[in-house]
């Protein structure tokens, strides 16, 4: 049978996954992950694969995560795309009838939230088209908007070009820093409750008619020139009327007098006042509440924008590693904390692996990032993992171990130290010790793991090093418990390479 998802369904899913950020009964994240794109694929930076949506791949995000950032509820906003007023655009109007025979006449939308019925002036306000000054001499299509928009009526305002605007609400300069993008343009969150919009909605009227637009006169022949006043709106609503301007016998203009009240549908009675028959007229019905009252529902806020700044500025809890590469980004909700049942709440948190090290070597070698550790372990067992980063004076070096050290690569060579993806660790078994051998830009070098260190900082010189990560004998393991959580957005993306002074706006789009 037809059925279809609406577009209703779609504005309160936005609006339920704004919710469900805000609660504290669950936990969203933002990361960063693969290091190591192009060992996946050598041509990763010209041609980025798109992410593969299954459990498997799943399992080797959680691998390759780098760090996270909390998301606050403050980092998230509905959004609708772009349009800004140009002079000379025929925008469209808002009418609560398109639909798969009656598209729109600019887009050819067969449903409002697709058409270009909103705006976006030069001083960051938003207004709804309530006209546009279609009529049959344009073919129904709209004449050129001449006149930028820029008042703050509480009541739409005809313009001199023929466009009637309605205002809606201006955005603020920090939500314009924060969320604006080339093609979105952010909603108030707080749209329905905030007094800083409360007047554009308190003058909201349910069913109130603000147009009636002329759809066909050619067959239009009444016996009347001039102007008709009190024709009656009718319907389920109450109280509308309009006045209509006749020339040689035919309808030419509508203005509504009275626009009423609680309308759902309605009808010019043209009737009941003039002889004559033959005019197509279509009263535009409002959204649910008047105009104003519920911008979510009336722009059709379907996307939600999720902000997250990444940066090196918490030296208490440096998370985020500099000098490595990331490749993906993606949102995780509810991941818990490594090793328990509790929900992750931290502002933000390492997903990599962590050794302390000591000897000789550690503060002169250059490591090569991306390149083997290695630790035998016990007899015929070894461990391998990839640097991300490391820190020569706090001695601390950041690991990631996926698959790729564990299976055959892409040229189907099998793994130098078998299949089996083994732990580094600060105990080894009969046959193993404590040295690491690490992968420099002109070979390797041989350190230990500082098993005799436990804590989150080392003071050298009077000042303290913090590794945003527990270590107990000299191990961190990541903050992030693998695999918890789930994994509600992937995004590849070219190689980005992280540098002391840098930071990343990361802006994700969810569409419902």
């Amino acid at each position: 049978m037809p059925a279809i998802i609406t577009d209703q369904l779609r504005v309160l899913s936005a609006s339920n996954f704004l919710a469900g950020v805000s609660t504290s009964t669950n936990s969203y994240y933002s990361f960063i992950g693969l290091p190591n794109a192009t060992d996946i694929a050598s041509d990763w930076n010209t041609n980025t694969p798109d992410p593969i949506d299954n459990f498997d791949n799943y399992n080797d995000i959680y691998d390759t995560l780098i760090s996270a950032k909390k998301i606050n509820d403050t980092d998230v906003v509905r959004v609708i795309k772009k349009i800004s007023w140009s002079s000379g655009t025929i925008f469209e109007m808002y009418r609560h009838d398109y639909n798969i025979n009656n598209l729109s006449p600019q887009t050819n939308s067969p449903s409002l939230y697709n058409a270009n019925f909103y705006v976006l002036n030069s001083d960051f306000r938003v207004y709804v088209c309530i006209f546009n000054g279609t009529n049959p001499t344009n073919n129904n299509k709209g004449i050129p908007s001449l006149e930028e928009p820029t008042h703050t009526d509480l009541q739409p305002r005809l313009e001199s070009d023929g466009y009637i605007w309605k205002y809606l609400y201006t955005i603020k300069p920090s939500d314009i820093i924060k969320f604006d993008t080339e093609d979105y343009i952010s909603i108030p969150n707080d749209y329905l409750t905030s007094d800083n919009n409360s007047d554009v909605r308190n003058v909201a009227v349910n069913g109130k008619i603000e147009v009636i637009v002329i759809e066909d006169t050619a067959t239009a022949s009444y016996q009347f020139n001039g102007t008709k006043n009190n024709v009656p709106i009718r319907g389920d609503g109450y109280d509308g009327e309009a006045s209509v301007t006749f020339l040689n016998g035919k309808p030419t203009d509508v203005q509504v007098t009275n626009g009423g009240s609680n309308y759902t549908f309605g009808t010019l009675d043209l009737d009941s006042v003039v002889t004559g028959s033959g005019a197509e007229f279509s009263v535009i019905i409002p959204p649910q509440g008047g105009h104003g009252a519920d911008v979510y529902q009336e722009l059709g806020a379907n996307k939600v924008l999720i902000y997250s700044r990444i940066e090196n500025s918490d030296v208490t809890n440096p998370d985020f590693p500099i000098g490595n590469q990331f490749a993906r980004i993606g949102i995780i909700k509810n991941p818990l904390i490594n090793d328990t049942t509790n929900l992750l709440t931290s502002s933000s948190a390492s997903g990599v692996y962590g050794l302390r090290l000591t000897g000789a070597a550690t503060t002169t070698m250059n490591v090569q990032v991306n390149g083997d550790i290695t630790q035998v372990i016990g007899v015929g067992s070894t461990a391998v993992g990839k640097i991300i980063s490391y820190d020569p004076i706090s001695k601390f070096m950041r690991y990631w171990q996926d698959r790729s050290v564990s299976t055959n690569n892409s040229v189907g060579d099998k793994p130098t130290f078998g299949y089996r993806l083994n732990r580094f660790t600060s105990e080894p078994n009969i046959g193993g010790s404590t040295n690491i051998i690490v992968t420099t830009t002109s070979g390797t070098e041989t350190v230990e793991i500082d098993t005799s260190f436990t804590g989150l900082s080392t003071t050298i010189n009077s000042q303290t090093y913090y590794f945003g990560q527990q270590l107990t004998k000299g191990l961190a393991n990541p903050e992030i418990e693998k695999y918890s959580g789930e994994i509600i957005y992937i995004d590849n993306r070219p190689e980005v390479t992280r540098a002391l002074n840098q930071r990343e706006d990361i802006k994700i789009i969810v569409e419902f």
